[in-house]
């Protein structure tokens, strides 16, 4: 079979295109038969080497993958099932889905949901997967529509799109907060963004707290833009963390959690458990499936093309989500 697989050189990491045998790849329970899957930042990274996301090598690359099972240990699943896989350590521990074929553990597979074809799983991906998770965590903490507007941040990203796309179709407002307002404004009202401001007009001025404004937020920055949202936040708002592009450091006190009671929530969709991981997609495929994934996922391409848009990724050329069709 072919796959795209992460070997050590020259000091660093390379990805090349091998073949290899099926028996080879890592241990599961469930083969999927590899029909789609997506470029994320973290692939871009793993695929051109600006970044040790394979903690084993040689280890196939991409993080997600969606597929028809061609065989399986487990009662779960038969030949013919369609699934997907998003997270569960592909390409970073385990063999991933820019492959002709993935074996996984059966308890990291999920049924495709009706309401979703394949390719819209992938469409979706970690990216979509993650917003989900965070609008399920916020409203789980009793995040409500008619608290006020939400922020999203790296609002032009994978993530920050779906947010916005989701948090509109659940009656919230989302404010876009990112610094290409004047390249992306038209695309973010179009998915549901009610204003658009720059990450500058949150600073708190060197205070712990400010006047409040938003009802809660979608972070993917970190650092000391995740730090201006939380002091900007209503009482009991809900602050969904999930990037860390600003930084590691977050150089906050605990003054808004302990004068107004605003939680911060930390989204993990590597490891999400099983039953919410379930849970989610079949939201995703229904009350909260993207209203606008055509507009969102706006490239196609086949599994030899993946180095280019990995490269257009990194170099900060390449928008929009980018989904990989194995038969092209």
């Amino acid at each position: 079979m072919k796959a795209l697989r992460i070997q050590d050189a020259d000091g660093g990491t390379r990805a090349d295109f091998v073949d290899m045998p099926v028996a080879d790849l890592s241990d599961g329970d469930v083969v999927i038969e590899s029909r789609y899957s997506c470029i994320n930042y973290k692939d871009a990274l793993a695929v051109t080497g600006k970044g040790r996301i394979a903690r084993t090598r040689p280890l196939n690359a991409g993080i997600d993958v969606a597929g028809v099972v061609t065989s399986s240990d487990s009662e779960r699943f038969a030949p013919g099932d369609e699934v997907l896989v998003t997270g569960w350590f592909m390409s970073e521990t385990r063999d991933g889905g820019f492959a002709e074929y993935v074996c996984m553990p059966a308890e990291c597979v999920v049924p495709k949901p009706d309401g979703l074809t394949l390719w819209e799983t992938m469409a979706i991906g970690t990216a979509g997967f993650t917003a989900g998770m965070a609008m399920r965590r916020m409203v789980e903490n009793h995040q409500t529509s008619d608290q006020g507007p939400i922020l999203v941040s790296g609002a032009t990203g994978g993530v920050g799109a779906f947010a916005i796309d989701m948090l509109a179709a659940g009656g919230f407002e989302p404010i876009a907060v990112t610094r290409r307002g004047g390249e992306h404004g038209d695309f973010l009202c179009t998915l549901g963004a009610t204003d658009i401001i720059a990450p500058e007009t949150l600073d708190l001025g060197g205070k712990p707290l400010a006047r409040t404004e938003y009802a809660g937020a979608v972070d993917v920055v970190g650092g000391e833009l995740l730090a201006n949202m939380l002091g900007r936040i209503h009482p009991y708002g809900n602050v969904a963390a999930i990037g860390l592009a600003g930084g590691m450091k977050l150089p906050t006190t605990v003054a808004p959690f302990i004068l107004r009671g605003v939680s911060l929530l930390g989204i993990h969709s590597v490891e999400c458990p099983a039953p919410w991981r379930e849970r989610i997609w079949r939201e995703m495929a229904t009350t909260h499936k993207p209203a606008h994934l055509d507009s969102i996922a706006t490239q196609t391409v086949g599994l030899d093309d993946v180095h280019a848009v990995c490269e257009a990724i990194v170099a900060g050329e390449h928008t929009g989500r980018t989904v990989v069709d194995m038969s092209l």
